[in-house]
């Protein structure tokens, strides 16, 4: 790519654009869609409905407290009921959505923050976002890859690129990396463009969604206490 970067929406445009001709309902492909909590999943579910049979893969280990692991997951258990009722009945009101979208289901994942610690034994004080969130970023992709193979998913993807503190780039770039591993299909994505971020936070705030301010890990909840003890 000569440095270039990949304008991975423009890849997901190219996809829907191939599945939308192909036709959806029961013709729609599966998608395995790593979700790391509500309010980011609340776009990428609107969205992603359209064209394919959802399902939301909950995996997130990085969570070190299970009293908040468990109240992300019925944040997010919630909202995915409350989009099933839209379809079910057909009231899209002040949704993004059509007579296409679909129903979606949900898979949780055994809660096990000790693989997670694990995984990241001496980055302890490594900055964040750096190395330590990308060994983070492939213990979840590389589970949700192998979760697709698994249950014959079409394509597997997730909800991460919505944060504007997240790197499009390489998230894409350890979604492929695991696809190659595993043999599963990596659907590219940059969530946060076309307003993604912005819908997220109209959507949180449409279904009163608990919406944290840190990604889940001890040292993400550290830097943010730290900063808030500076103000």
């Amino acid at each position: 790519m000569n440095g270039q970067k990949v304008n991975y929406q423009r890849e997901l445009d190219r996809v829907l654009e191939q599945l939308a001709a192909a036709g959806g309902g029961d013709k729609a492909p599966r998608l395995l869609l790593h979700s790391c909590c509500g309010p980011c999943s609340s776009y990428v579910m609107e969205y992603l409905r359209e064209y394919f049979r959802l399902t939301v893969f909950y995996y997130n280990p990085n969570i070190t407290e299970e009293a908040e692991y468990r109240k992300r997951l019925e944040e997010e258990k919630r909202l995915i009921r409350a989009y099933n009722e839209q379809v079910r009945t057909g009231n899209f009101a002040g949704m993004h959505s059509t007579e296409r979208a679909g129903t979606i289901d949900i898979l949780e994942a055994p809660y096990d923050p000790q693989v997670w610690r694990e995984a990241v034994r001496g980055m302890e004080d490594l900055p964040e976002g750096g190395a330590r969130c990308a060994v983070c970023f492939r213990l979840r992709l590389l589970k949700t890859a192998r979760e697709a193979v698994r249950g014959g998913y079409d394509y597997f993807t997730t909800t991460l690129t919505i944060s504007p503190l997240k790197d499009a780039q390489r998230l894409n770039a350890i979604g492929m990396a695991c696809a190659r591993q595993t043999g599963a299909v990596w659907l590219p994505g940059d969530f946060k463009k076309r307003n993604g971020y912005r819908r997220s936070v109209e959507l949180s705030q449409a279904f009163c969604l608990y919406r944290q301010d840190y990604c889940g890990c001890e040292f993400s909840r550290e830097e943010r206490e730290s900063k808030r003890n500076r103000v």
